[in-house]
Parts: C-alpha cells; structure tokens; sequence
C-alpha cells in the first residue's frame, strides 16, 4: 500500500478538481472510485470536498469560479511556497497566485510554466496532501503535455532540481522527471494540432482499465484516449461530465 505520512520536496504530493458542478463530479468520481465524500465548510463561504478511499484522503473537488475551465490542479510539495515562487519568477515562470496560506492546512501558490502549463507549488503545515497514492483509486501519476518539453525540462530542473531523461521514442518521444533516483512524473510532446493548451495530466490508479472504460461512459464521462499498452501497464484518458480530463493507469505501481 502507498500509505504516505509525508511527501519529500519537489514530489506530486496532491491534486484537486475545480468544476462547474460540485454534485455532478461527485457522482462521477464516486461511482468510478468507491470514493467517499468529507465535506469542509471553507471560509468564503464555500465547500472543498476531500475524497477519501480506504479511510485515506486521496484528492478534493471544489466549484471552481465562474469563467474558469474545469480541471484537475497538480500539487508538488516545496519547503518554502514563498521561495518557489520568487524562483519560478526568476527562471521565466508566471505566478498566477502569489503565495497565500490555505487556513492551517499549508500554504500555496499557483505557477505557470513557460510553455503554459499550470502546477501549484504546496508548503505543507497540517495537511501533507494525498495520504494514499499508487494504488486503484489514487493518484499514481502526473504528467506533462508540453509544445516545448526541452523548454519545461530546463524550467524544472531550475525550479525544482527535477533530472529529465527520455525513455522512449516510439510511437512518440517520452521523457521520465526524476526527483532524485525516483521517477516522479513524465512528459510527452503535444502533436499540433491537439486542441487543448498545455497542461499536467493526472492519473489515478485502476484495477482494469478496460473494464473502467464501460464505467466511464455509464456514469456519463467519454473516452478522449481509448486504452492502450504502455511500459508496465495500461492508460486510458477520459473526460468525467463536467469536462474535467484525467488518465487511469493499471499495472506495475511503485510503494
């Protein structure tokens, strides 16, 4: 089991779904995942919703604001959100959120790579993020879908230490981001043309993936990437019905 009680720098650590429809994705995510729904007031006068599975917090939904798209947030854990942020200015990053503290739970700030993509940068203070990851049900894997990946392997390694190493080639490149020795996320070279801006995809794990296609659509969510082999496992991408896009992964899992 992937039980963390923390999460070291510069790993994925969280990821949370801002939609237009609360109820509608809780339906989805629920009926997909077995997860179960905590809740919490916030003080705006809003509600931030921990999805929990086997007693553990393994990711959140909120109403995003009006006007903006619905999408899953990647977090990665940092020592200092203040620090990161000022770094990622300095390295050609774009802050869309200037640090803020989230209650007692941490602190955050939401970045922009230079190729457009969004990440948020997480300082943990009561809450270290995902308590249950690379299992069926949590996430697994965060990747990158980037027009430029050696542009946002030369940001990331100045922001967050990440070593980039291309790993496959074929059908289309492929790069590991290693935090260390561990592989942390990957990342892929958006084909023109693909229609959607560049973004951090998240995975959640599955049992089978195939079988959580039929899921998929009974539940009122699409396939955008049928399922398909990969080294160690099987992926599909989906859209759940409130138009958030996120993949499912099955297969070899790390601790």
């Amino acid at each position: 089991m992937g039980e963390r009680s923390s999460h070291p720098p510069g790993a994925f650590s969280w990821a949370d779904l801002g939609t237009s429809d609360p109820e509608a994705a809780k339906r989805f995510y629920t009926g997909l995942f077995g997860w179960e729904v905590d809740d919490r007031p916030i003080p705006d006068g809003g509600v931030y919703s921990m999805l929990v599975k086997d007693g553990k917090v393994v990711a959140a939904l909120y109403e995003a604001q009006e006007g903006m798209p619905t999408a899953w947030t990647s977090y990665v854990t940092v020592e200092s959100a203040d620090s990161t942020a000022a770094r990622a200015a300095e390295v050609g990053g774009t802050l869309i959120s200037e640090p803020f503290d989230v209650m007692e739970a941490g602190r955050m700030a939401v970045i922009q790579d230079p190729t457009g993509a969004i990440l948020a940068a997480w300082e943990p203070h009561d809450s270290i993020g995902a308590q249950l990851v690379n299992t069926p049900g949590s996430l697994t894997v965060n990747q990158l879908n980037t027009p430029d990946p050696n542009k946002a392997a030369e940001f990331y390694t100045a922001l967050f230490g990440w070593r980039t190493e291309q790993v496959a080639s074929e059908p289309s490149a492929y790069w590991g981001i290693y935090n260390g020795d561990r592989m942390n996320a990957g990342m892929m070279e958006m084909p023109p043309g693909m229609g959607a801006p560049p973004h951090w995809l998240v995975y959640f794990g599955s049992e089978d993936v195939d079988a959580d296609l039929r899921r998929i659509g009974e539940l009122g969510g699409q396939a955008i990437l049928e399922p398909m082999d990969v080294p160690g496992g099987r992926i599909l991408v989906a859209q759940d019905p409130t138009g958030g896009a996120f993949g499912l992964f099955s297969g070899r899992f790390d601790d």
